[in-house]
């Protein structure tokens, strides 16, 4: 069975880091392009990052660029998600998707996996 598993969220105070792990199981990642989500209380779905393949090519939104860090270990099956200096508008729950293609666009991926949690609060 294909399936991707968040894990890393928790309650952090403004300021504070988080690393997101998003593991595989059931399949490789070594193919397939790894964007991370988010979706915030009353809100659509949006990109945050992103990563190719081969993890030559990232892409970040507007508002976490120079703030988190997407990377990956095909050895281990395993994409990251480095989030620091983290603020209230950062609470979501963030997904990690499985595609072909790296892009911060949610139709693009074919594999959800099921989330975590992220609060920021003091």
């Amino acid at each position: 069975q294909l399936q991707l598993v968040e894990s890393g969220g928790g309650l952090v105070q403004p300021g504070g880091s988080l690393r997101l792990s998003c593991a595989a199981s059931g399949f490789t990642l070594d193919y397939y392009a790894i964007g991370w989500f988010r979706q915030a209380p009353g809100k659509e779905r949006e990109g945050v990052s992103c990563i190719s393949s081969s993890g030559g090519s990232t892409n970040y939104a507007d508002s976490v660029k120079g703030r988190f860090t997407i990377s990956r270990d095909n050895a281990k099956n395993t994409v990251y998600l480095q989030m620091n200096s983290l603020n209230p508008e950062d609470t979501a729950v963030y997904y990690c998707a499985a595609g072909g293609v790296a892009t911060i666009h949610r139709e693009s991926y074919d594999y959800w996996g099921q989330g975590t949690q992220v609060t920021v609060s003091s």
